[in-house]
């Protein structure tokens, strides 16, 4: 990381930055989905009360959906930026690296070749960098999103399968008052 580091150039920083931040979120959010346990949450939410209207629970369904959805995406949009922004600091250092080798030819010929060399090695390593530090955040954040989709739409279908058991229960209590002379 050093040699990395000596070799890269200042731009090494903001990324060695980048890529922590990246793997904090990465790893928070491998914990959350691990221990996430939406289904006893919602369950106890359809523990009916006599007289509950049906929207009530709808309502609180979808609500508890939506803190859902949110607590679970936090962070997404941090690793989104660094997916865009790693490859464009290894760019940025890519064009240090090779402005500093072209300032060291001048009007004699070439000053010095071990400098150009080490300017253009500047470049390929903040390059590198950048790149792998985009990749690993842009898989985490499409596993994530994608773990979170699904999550979404099992809950969706839980919801809606205890909905309809609460609508046909109170269906048939209206049939059945009904049936009573």
């Amino acid at each position: 990381m050093l040699a990395a580091v000596r070799v890269g150039g200042w731009v090494v920083y903001p990324l060695t930055l980048l890529a922590v931040l990246a793997m904090a979120i990465t790893i928070d959010r491998a914990y959350v989905f691990a221990r996430f346990h939406a289904f006893r949450r919602l369950d106890a939410m359809f523990v009916t009360q006599p007289g509950t209207p049906l929207w009530l629970h709808e309502t609180r369904a979808q609500s508890l959906a939506t803190r859902i959805e949110r607590d679970m995406s936090r962070g997404f949009w941090l690793l989104e930026t660094i997916v865009t922004a790693a490859p464009l600091l290894g760019l940025l250092g890519t064009i240090v690296g090779m402005m500093h080798s072209f300032q060291l030819f001048g009007g004699s010929g070439l000053v010095n070749p071990g400098a150009v060399t080490g300017g253009v090695a500047q470049s390929l390593v903040a390059t590198a960098i950048g790149l792998i530090v985009a990749l690993f955040a842009l898989f985490a954040f499409n596993y994530f999103s994608r773990r979170l989709e699904r999550l979404m739409d099992d809950l969706e279908v839980f919801a809606n399968e205890r909905l309809s058991e609460l609508r046909l229960g109170a269906e048939n209590t209206v049939a059945n008052a009904s049936d009573v002379p």
